[in-house]
């Protein structure tokens, strides 16, 4: 009986921690992703000289500034969480280095525990340290060597085996070809939910982004339907499944139509992670089954960003923007109806 008290302590905690990097995570995730969205309603088109300039703005400021934050801020709460001030620099620092590597977010998860658990181990070994030199182990010495330690873990350690996993990855995908499309279709929309915005649901979107380059719109239609799945699948169960959820969730949930419209996939990270044994297979279930019909209806999307705001660029006619539609709509029921039917009620859920 102790010994799963203990072990349910732990996870608890784990999670608590996590969920610390994720809460200040999400405005700017909002914030970002919504101007993306804005940005392609109003014609921004990437590599388009000729684009309004208001749309090249709201580019720059919601994808190369926002966005770009992500996940330093989720790494760097994570450990401060775990260990407060002093943890937040190696850890939004080996958040960067998991951005710029593309090691994604499992990468940001590595950087927050190891700089938080990393700066709480120095700051017990020092704890005899001389009472007048104590601005200098704040400010100089566990700064130096918690930035040092956690950089070369995530340079030489995490980045390698996260680079090997896009290659193969990117290499599977490219290998489907044209050949079978809604097997295509359907892994670039599983791939989106898997890790709700990690180096999986980036291997996926890369893939359709270079083939936006080449001038072959479809892949992108179905990650795009596929990321904008998850939130709304979780959206919809909240709604629905109102006995299976907290309040606290539910209200939550309300948020996740927006921002699951918006393609912002990671925003339902938060009620996803608290039982991700059901609601990551549901949304990767619910994401497949809209990749796959995006590739059956041959839809054609241009634009690499904006979830269900930039249905008037599906390439074609009026039908085919509400086929589209269609996609999502069915594969956010499926996702829906899986997590509701799977879930366990909240009474069971606290025995």
């Amino acid at each position: 009986m102790n010994g799963e008290t203990k072990k349910k302590s732990v996870g608890s905690v784990l999670y608590d921690d996590v969920m610390g990097g994720l809460r200040p995570m999400i405005p700017f995730v909002a914030g970002g992703g919504i101007l993306m969205a804005i940005s392609f309603m109003f014609g921004m088109r990437i590599g388009d000289n000729s684009v309004n300039q208001f749309a090249k703005i709201l580019y720059e400021i919601g994808h190369n500034n926002a966005m770009l934050l992500m996940i330093p801020i989720f790494a760097g709460f994570i450990a401060h969480t775990i260990a407060g001030q002093d943890a937040l620099a190696p850890g939004m620092i080996g958040g960067m280095i998991a951005k710029t590597t593309g090691s994604g977010f499992l990468g940001g998860i590595v950087a927050g525990f190891l700089a938080g658990y990393l700066v709480k181990l120095l700051n017990k070994l020092l704890s005899n340290f001389p009472e007048d030199f104590q601005s200098i182990k704040k400010l100089l010495i566990i700064p130096v060597i918690s930035t040092f330690v956690v950089g070369i873990v995530m340079l030489c350690v995490v980045s390698v085996p996260m680079a090997w996993l896009n290659q193969g990855l990117t290499g599977f995908i490219d290998g489907l070809g044209t050949q079978n499309l809604v097997l295509t279709g359907m892994v670039i929309g599983g791939m989106m939910a898997v890790d709700l915005g990690g180096p999986i649901n980036k291997v996926a979107y890369t893939f359709a982004v270079a083939a936006i380059s080449n001038g072959n719109y479809y892949p992108m239609a179905a990650a795009m339907v596929g990321g904008v799945v998850p939130p709304l699948g979780v959206a919809l169960a909240t709604t629905l499944f109102k006995k299976k959820f907290t309040k606290d969730q539910q209200i939550q949930g309300k948020t996740y139509y927006l921002l699951g419209a918006s393609f912002i996939t990671e925003s339902c990270m938060p009620v996803a992670l608290t039982d991700p044994v059901r609601m990551i297979p549901a949304g990767i279930i619910g994401s497949a089954v809209a990749g796959g019909l995006a590739m059956l209806f041959q839809i054609s999307l241009p634009a690499p960003h904006g979830g269900i705001f930039v249905t008037p660029v599906v390439e074609g006619a009026i039908s085919q923007k509400l086929l589209y539609l269609a996609a999502i709509t069915i594969g956010m029921l499926v996702s829906a109806l899986i997590i509701g039917f799977t879930k366990k009620p909240l009474k069971e859920q606290e025995a």
